[in-house]
């Protein structure tokens, strides 16, 4: 019986094959690559597609994600860009300060307006140099370096000058009063002149108050929160003043200084007036994630990113700075 040409061409194919893919024992000839043995001995097997994710699951996972990665922008946002904020506004205060000092123009007391420079404070020992003291004590104020309490004279004038500063955010610049040691110098530069003050004591608020000041005394108080532990300044338990001596004769004060200063301006309270500004930018921030989504959506990945991120930052940034406003103000 003979055998055409076709049936040899096909059983050479098949044998061909069986050579090449030498079937392992206990499984079939013919079995698919994925159901083989592998190398390591274990059984591959098909992957099973995951089943698609529900609107409900995706908004809980898309809200859950942007929660945290605002609560990560809020921590880098305290922690490491406060500093460069304070950095900034104080060298431009630097600046207008030393310009109103040549032109004799700085302020000399009285009503002056919140967030003007109206003094420059040295102390080596407390870690302080070349900072520029604003007017106001605000939690708002204090983001730009230390407020002059408003209700006090200035320094080197007659009676109690009293400053605040914070202690950890915006560069913490009376971080170190705390630790000050009797005898310490401080100089302060106004409109009046350069004044120096000498380190009496450091008392907290239990403690009892300096002795009244005489006829033509001056006196320097620094003020900020102090905790316990290492990390005591970002959990503040109450304040630590730091009470300095005036060198020499305290100058006049002008009228005009208000009597009394609002609560959000007294140690460690937030500002509520902040609450507006932060009420308008959420709704910027929000219109800027939910417009992130739709332009991933329509142009992709990275073209969002490109147009969409510049808004997004700065909408954070605003919020960010809003609500930092509500904590302490000497934190």
């Amino acid at each position: 019986m003979s055998t055409s040409y076709r049936d040899v061409s096909v059983a050479s194919t098949a044998a061909a094959h069986d050579v090449a893919s030498p079937s392992t024992p206990g499984s079939r000839p013919g079995a698919s690559r994925d159901t083989r043995s592998s190398v390591f001995g274990g059984v591959r097997r098909n992957r099973q597609p995951l089943p698609p994710m529900t609107p409900g699951r995706g908004i809980i996972v898309w809200a859950l994600t942007t929660v945290c990665l605002l609560a990560a922008w809020f921590l880098l946002y305290v922690f490491a860009l406060t500093p460069l904020a304070e950095a900034r506004s104080q060298s431009i205060l630097y600046g207008t300060f030393r310009e109103q000092l040549a032109l004799q123009v700085a302020p000399l007391g009285g009503a002056v307006k919140p967030g003007v420079p109206v003094a420059l404070i040295n102390a080596p020992g407390l870690d302080i140099t070349d900072v520029v003291v604003v007017e106001g004590t605000a939690a708002g104020d204090l983001m730009a370096g230390p407020g002059h309490r408003r209700d006090t004279v200035l320094p080197g004038q007659r009676g109690v000058s009293v400053l605040y500063g914070r202690a950890a955010m915006f560069n913490g610049p009376f971080a170190g009063i705390a630790t000050a040691k009797p005898g310490a110098v401080i100089t302060v530069t106004t409109g009046q002149g350069v004044f120096t003050y000498v380190v009496t004591d450091v008392r907290h608020a239990r403690d009892a108050f300096p002795q009244p000041l005489q006829s033509g005394e001056g006196r320097l108080t620094l003020a900020t929160a102090q905790g316990s532990g290492r990390l005591g300044a970002w959990n503040p338990t109450g304040v630590v003043y730091l009470d300095a001596k005036l060198n020499g004769v305290a100058l006049p004060y002008p009228p005009g200084r208000p009597a009394v200063v609002p609560t959000a301006e007294t140690a460690l309270q937030g500002d509520p007036s902040s609450l507006l500004p932060l009420t308008l930018s959420l709704p910027l921030l929000i219109g800027a994630l939910v417009f992130m989504v739709w332009a991933r959506s329509r142009w992709g990945g990275w073209q969002a990113w490109l147009v969409v991120l510049p808004l997004v930052l700065a909408a954070m940034w605003a919020v960010s700075q809003a609500a930092v406003q509500l904590l302490p103000n000497l934190v």
